[in-house]
């Protein structure tokens, strides 16, 4: 039977989502209210703010009615883990929106930004008072840290994505190593939201083999196939690629150095999970 608990939005948790909303809502109407851009790094910026603040709505609600005790999957879990992944987005929307479209002048725009600051520091908070939950309580997929990990594997993947175009490998001199590279994001994006679906949705007790065995040779065939990226995307981008004297705020230039520095940490992140998995799997389990 579903009931109102007025305790889900009088707890700390629930006036933190209570403020994200509003911030976040705050955040998209002042960027919308600006002059649109077609850049794809202002979608993604409208895209994190309305993306965090209808699910934060929707967590909000689902607890209200005591419809999220009823979900399929572990609620806690979902919750903790979409707080450190809208963490992740607004971070990066509060650095991306300033420094490519705020200005001197622009009221609304530098409005935008502050309220995005608010927005990180909101969820962040939320984030550590979630993980300060009672230790009895158990910890599903999303909230451990290969499966945050693996949050930040996808995320990453989105932002490189986000920044590639045409111009940067088709006719390229050097076409064939750059298609390696978006081949390994392509690869390692598919593989790991494999990963992240199967274990959500419990289907890896159904296998016929060691699955987290399985998870690691994916893990460590991924770090070795992000790092071969590191050294290829720099290596072919620049090459007698200096930046062009006309290129302004943004231009194609500049989104090679944004793949390249997202490169650099996925392939860290990437390292690190292959290295946790490993540890888990072979030693820290058997302890």
């Amino acid at each position: 039977m579903v009931y109102m608990n007025l305790k889900s939005i009088t707890q700390p948790v629930g006036i933190l989502r209570i403020l994200a909303v509003i911030v976040t809502c705050t955040s998209f109407s002042l960027a919308a209210s600006a002059i649109p851009n077609t850049s794809p790094y202002w979608a993604w910026c409208i895209f994190t703010w309305v993306f965090c603040c209808f699910f934060t709505l929707l967590i909000l609600i689902l607890e209200f009615t005591t419809i999220s005790t009823k979900v399929p999957f572990a609620w806690e879990d979902f919750t903790g883990a979409f707080a450190i992944l809208s963490s992740v987005m607004c971070l990066f929307a509060a650095i991306m929106y300033p420094t490519f479209f705020a200005c001197n002048t622009c009221d609304l725009q530098i409005g935008a930004s502050v309220v995005s600051w608010v927005c990180v520091a909101v969820y962040v908070a939320e984030v550590v008072l979630t993980r300060l939950r009672p230790s009895g309580q158990d910890s599903g997929f999303l909230s451990t840290p290969p499966g945050i990990m693996k949050m930040l594997e996808s995320f990453f993947a989105c932002l490189i994505f986000l920044s590639l175009e045409i111009g940067h490998y088709s006719g390229h001199q050097n076409a064939t190593g750059l298609n390696w590279c978006i081949a390994v994001y392509s690869l390692c994006f598919i593989l790991t939201i494999t990963i992240i679906l199967l274990t959500l949705g419990k289907i890896t007790d159904y296998v016929a083999f060691p699955f987290d065995k399985v998870v690691i040779v994916c893990n460590v065939l991924a770090a070795v196939m992000y790092l071969t990226a590191m050294v290829m995307w720099p290596l072919y981008s620049f090459h007698n690629n200096k930046r062009p004297a006309t290129c302004g705020r943004l231009c194609l230039w500049d989104k090679l150095v944004l793949i390249t520095v997202m490169t650099i940490i996925n392939s860290i992140v990437y390292l690190l999970d292959s290295i946790y998995s490993i540890l888990l799997v072979f030693f820290l389990r058997n302890e």
